[in-house]
């Protein structure tokens, strides 16, 4: 059980890695102006849209473990 639960874990962080890998290497100026735009948002919206993007991924997981992953 704990050992699924970590070769999940590390599956997922992979594929966060290799998102943020290819936004990088793909598209690096479009990276920065988001972060530029993100930067310019106040503090309590970037704290939302975290938390947000929190959820979305709780719930992608849940979906993914829901269908044998």
């Amino acid at each position: 059980m704990i050992q699924q639960a970590l070769a999940t874990g590390l599956l997922v962080l992979g594929i966060v890695c290799l998102v943020e890998g290819l936004a990088w290497g793909l598209a690096p100026s479009f990276v920065e102006r988001l972060m530029a735009a993100l930067a310019a948002l106040d503090e309590g919206d970037r704290r939302r849209i975290g938390l947000l993007a929190m959820l979305a991924g709780l719930l992608l997981l849940w979906c993914a473990k829901a269908l044998g992953a």
